[in-house]
This record gives structure tokens, sequence and C-alpha cells, in this order.
């Protein structure tokens, strides 16, 4: 499979989660984050077939375990999401819990459809009961808001300390068919998903099988989501949804055709771009980090090299110093855990600087111009090994992230 889509073959449009035909989505404010957009609803007119994957943290959030519960009784069905912002409604016992499936009857009530149909989730700070009263009553208006042009309210609504909404839109053909694709993200902070404070969203009118949907996510996220990180840390409340409602009149997707191949590629341009979106606006970063493991024996192996070398503080802090210190990005692909042969790695920060283990005469003084000139700094480790590569999206680590997160609450 290529990596993403040929331009020909899609093209991306300025729209969001509400660009597949028979999706609507309001965002408006219910006094969680002040006079912020603070609940999200998105709406497919017919049910959907759709699938979830959920952070592996523990102490999962009591929205997660109610849409995780849902998924299994609808047998893979949605029709609506609720997010709100401000309060993630983790750690909260019995008590969160009864708040979460409260809101999946608020959904159910106000929409008039069954309550397994539903997905609730929230996001912000854990800890925190919901303001129920306040939820039911600005529901009330998101029902009333929800429209085709309502994509982008709703990716405001999803926010935290995010500098910036995370959307996109892409269209491409099957057999003469157009399909839509939209998605919304959001993340800056406690960033590491490891789903086998990220949230992401994805609609589609594609008509496919419900085991090939599931498939398709699970291939999608370990190759994207689960490939970011900004600080390492797992949230309560990492999640990814994907609703597909068959509005698009295509022929059902019913097997690993060239069909389900081209969907898979589309899904994860829209989920790879989800991802370095939130990974670019890493709470106080000014630069995003991309790592590129070639030559590895497996996925599995150049993941642990790439991951491990995108988690390193020294590496993150020596990129925000503009510090080409290329023996912290070895130390920690040393450190990964992953097979590697130390006298055959290639080292590249815009140029080769380590070949077969060993360093190569280089002119500082450029590549700390290019640290501190770029917003996007590039490290490729050739492992030389197999044929296999994998990539991993995170950002610096500033002054600012420590400024933030000492004021959260």
């Amino acid at each position: 499979m290529k990596d993403i889509l040929d331009k020909e073959d899609f093209q991306v449009v300025k729209e969001g989660i509400t660009y597949p035909q028979g999706i609507k989505a309001a965002g408006v404010k219910c006094g969680i984050r002040f006079n912020k957009k603070d609940l999200a609803l998105i709406y497919s007119e017919k049910l959907a077939d759709a699938w979830g994957m959920f952070t592996t943290n523990k102490f999962k959030a009591a929205p997660l375990v109610v849409t995780e519960k849902n998924l299994s009784f609808s047998g893979g069905k949605l029709q609506a999401i609720l997010i709100n912002s401000g309060i993630a409604n983790a750690c909260t016992g019995e008590g969160g819990l009864k708040d979460a499936w409260e809101t999946v009857n608020y959904v159910s009530e106000g929409l008039k459809i069954n309550k397994k149909y539903v997905a609730v989730t929230s996001t912000g700070k854990i800890g925190e009961f919901l303001p129920m009263k306040n939820i039911e009553n600005s529901l009330k208006e998101a029902i009333s808001k929800l429209s085709t042009s309502g994509s982008t309210e709703a990716a405001e609504a999803i926010l935290t300390t995010d500098t910036k909404k995370k959307e996109i839109a892409i269209n491409f053909k099957l057999k003469g068919e157009e399909i839509r694709i939209g998605g919304m993200a959001k993340g800056s902070g406690m960033i590491h998903p490891n789903m086998a404070t990220m949230l992401g969203f994805i609609t589609s009118d594609i008509s496919i099988k419900g085991e090939l949907l599931q498939e398709a996510l699970q291939e999608v996220v370990k190759k994207t989501f689960n490939m970011i990180s900004v600080d390492g840390d797992t949230s309560t409340n990492d999640m990814v949804l994907v609703m597909a409602n068959g509005l698009a009149g295509n022929k059902m997707v019913d097997k690993k055709d060239a069909d389900y191949y081209k969907f898979l590629e589309a899904l994860q341009y829209v989920a790879e771009y989800l991802a370095k979106c939130i990974a670019r606006d890493g709470e106080g970063a000014t630069k995003m980090i991309e790592v590129v493991v070639q030559g590895a024996i497996s996925f599995g192996e150049a993941k642990k090299v790439a991951k491990a070398v995108i988690n390193s503080p020294l590496v993150k802090t020596a990129v925000f110093g503009k510090d080409p210190n290329w023996g912290r990005i070895l130390a920690a692909v040393g450190y990964s855990g992953a097979e590697v042969i130390p006298d055959k790695i290639d080292l590249y920060l815009k140029e080769k600087v380590v070949e077969d283990g060993q360093p190569l005469t280089f002119s500082r003084q450029k590549l700390h111009e290019y640290l501190g000139s770029s917003d996007e700094v590039k490290i490729i480790i050739d492992l030389k090994m197999g044929e296999v590569n994998a990539t991993a999206w995170g950002c610096d680590l500033t002054y600012d992230y420590v400024k933030i997160n000492t004021k959260y609450s």
C-alpha cells in the first residue's frame, strides 16, 4: 500500500466533520470553559457503521467506558456523538459513570434515537464532575443548531489548551461514485496515545462492511495517532471514533479489494493530517519534530526506535535550544529496546551527520541555523537491517510547556 493517496486520487476541501453526506454538527457554550464553546454534537441522519479505539490507561474515563459498551450493545453502530471540553469526567467513580449514562439519555431523548447509538466523550481536568444541568440545557441548543455548516463550531468546542482547531475533509471516487471523509481532532498536552486528552472523530458517507471499517481504523491508528507524542503521558480520555453511513451510494465494500485499499489510503491521509496537527500544536511548542526510521526488520522494531527518539526530553530540549546534539538521538535509539546494530546506523539531521555509527564532519553552525529557522525538524535514522519504515511526530519541549502545566487547574 502507498503511504498516502496520489494527488490525482483525491481532493482536499475547506470543510470538516460535516462534509460527508448526511452529517451535521454543532458547537455551543455550556459554561464549563467560561465564555468559550465547550459542547459539540455530531449527528448522522442515517444510522452508521462505527468503531472506536480507546486509551489503554487503567484509569479510563467514564465516557469511554460508556461508549465502548454502547458500541458493543449496538453491534458497531452509532448515530450521534456528544463531546464536552473542560472537564474529563475521569477518576470520578460511580457518580461520573452515572453522569456519562445520563448524557447518553439526554442525547437519545433529544434526537429521538436509541441510546445504544449514542457515543459520549469528555476532555479536560481530571477528578471533576460534569455540570449536568448546564449540559442538558445546552444540548437542546446544540440540537437546534445542528447543520451541515456546523463543523467549525464543533471543532472549536472540543479544544482545551489547543491554540487552533484541527479539521480536514477530502473526497475521492470509487467506480465513479464520490466518497467523502471529514475529520476533526483535539490535543495539545498529555499526548502519548496508546489506543490499541487526544480525541479524534472521522465521518464518511462510504458504504463499507462494519468489520472492514474496524480493521481499517485499527490499521490507520497504529501508523498515525499512535505515532505522535507531546510529553509521553497517555491520557485517561484518548479516543478515536469513525462513522460511515453509506449515503455515498457506492457498491458496498465487503472485501479487501482495490476499493477497500483506496479507502484505507484516504482514511490514513485524514488521520495522519490530524495527528500531525496535534504534534505541531503541542503545549508551548515552537517546532514539530518528525522522526523517520528506515531499514528496520519490522514495523514494531521501527516504532520502538521512532517513539524512543520522539519521547526523549533531551532530544526535545536540544531541538528547542537549536543544539545539533546528535548523540542524544543515538542514545535514544540505543535504549529503545529495538534490535539494532550500532555499527550500521546512519543518521541525518538535515544532512548526514553519522555513517555506520561513526561521526562525520559537518558544520555545527549550519545545523544550528537550520534548527533556529525551521518550524519543522526532520530526523532520519537508517538502521540498514531490513525494508520496513515507521514515522513518529512530536514537538520540542519549551519553557512554556512547564508554565502551561503548572497553571492548568
